[in-house]
């Protein structure tokens, strides 16, 4: 599978779309904008561009992003923010929301997890997964659709890339997962963000940091930046400029290999960001902030899941402020490896922990519908022809 490139010397290329795709997602100039893409302070420009004062945005953000309002026409608002909606709200207007369809819902056996295929405007479909666990319930999304980074054993690594999502995009699919939780268990709140569904969200840099900043607003859905996680491949300049932009969130970077042999096996990227390069810069990441690392390691019988694999992990580990996740692998029908066997699991936890790192097997959802940890997949993604031929 061939990686879409991404050219590194400037910022802006972590959020390079694939060419022919608009940098908001597929829509043109004179596409309509979308609230949900708006951080608070942009809603206020917008309305005080129209003459509306500032305060009225509270209004608009509290329906916008705290309470999920798909319908602003039929909200109560104050005579001059309901004037503003009629006129510049709606389909063919300058600004609409997102929300997405609802393709399918899946449960899983498990009573505590539920999948959703959600539709996006242009045809794209992405998958996000509400997970509940003792006294939580965590959402997991997606920053793209599809995936350039080609995971051998990752569903959505086997898809290849279609395109980025937007910030709103991004939000949106939190939203529905909250409406979905109101609905169903009343008053449970959702507390849990990461992005480990669809997509590398370092390779969409800027969209993800944008909707974050959305979603840990206090005045919105307010989850907050300790409670977000963001999983990468291990995207180098992705990691430094979360650094030195001191951006609060955690940081989970999939592993899978102690060797560049071993790991660019399994992870294409690892041939354009080596794993020597990645752990430096893991490093420099924890030099600067000061914060815990966390590491996802796929167990994949007779690829990585030996002692001496186990070894030499905890020596490139060594000195970094580290917690191990264990996951074995769930099954894809684009790879035929299998789950390491709980002895050799066991044996890897032991002695990693026997080195002195934190190392946990991650609670397993979803696995009976393909809900899991590298599972997630549309079943069609509609690519614009030139980023298909990217």
């Amino acid at each position: 599978m061939q990686l879409v490139p991404i050219s590194l010397p400037g910022k802006q290329s972590l959020n390079r779309p694939a060419d022919g795709v608009m940098g908001c997602g597929v829509m043109s100039s004179s596409s309509p904008r979308f609230l949900h893409d708006l951080g608070f302070a942009e809603v206020e420009a917008a309305l005080q561009a129209d003459g509306v004062r500032a305060h009225h945005a509270k209004a608009l953000w509290r329906a916008i992003q705290r309470e999920g309002a798909l319908d602003l026409a039929a909200r109560d608002f104050s005579p001059p923010l309901q004037r503003w909606v009629a006129a510049r709200v709606g389909e063919g207007r300058e600004f609409c929301l997102d929300a997405p369809d609802l393709v399918r819902e899946i449960h899983s056996g498990d009573g505590l997890t539920r999948k959703f295929l959600l539709r996006q405007r242009d045809g794209q479909e992405t998958e996000t997964v509400l997970m509940g666990y003792d006294g939580r319930h965590t959402a997991c999304v997606s920053s793209q659709a599809g995936c350039a980074m080609g995971c051998v054993f990752c569903a959505t690594g086997q898809m290849g890339f279609a395109r980025h999502l937007r910030p709103g995009e991004i939000v949106a699919q939190v939203l529905y997962a909250r409406r979905v939780l109101m609905a169903t268990q009343a008053g449970r709140r959702l507390r849990n963000l990461v992005l480990m569904g669809m997509g590398e969200p370092l390779h969409n840099y800027d969209a993800v940091m944008h909707a974050l900043d959305i979603i840990s607003d206090v005045r919105g859905i307010g989850i907050g930046p300790s409670r977000i996680s963001i999983s990468t491949v291990g995207v180098v300049p992705g990691i430094l400029r979360l650094a030195e932009e001191g951006r609060p969130y955690r940081l989970a970077v999939s592993l899978h290999g102690s060797t560049e042999e071993e790991r660019s096996a399994l992870v294409p990227a690892s041939k354009k960001w080596p794993l020597a390069e990645l752990i430096a810069a893991c490093r420099e990441y924890g030099r600067i902030t000061g914060k815990r690392i966390f590491f996802e390691w796929t167990l994949i019988a007779g690829k990585n899941d030996s002692p001496d694999t186990a070894r030499r992990l905890a020596e490139l580990l060594r000195g970094i402020d580290s917690h191990v996740n264990l996951i074995p692998l769930n099954p894809t029908s684009g790879f035929d490896g299998r789950a390491a066997d709980p002895g050799p699991g066991r044996e890897f936890q032991r002695i990693l922990l026997a080195a002195g790192f934190p190392c946990t097997f991650r609670q397993r959802r979803g696995i009976d519908v393909a809900a899991g940890c590298g599972q997630l997949k549309a079943e069609k993604v509609r690519r614009p022809a030139q980023a298909a031929e990217a």
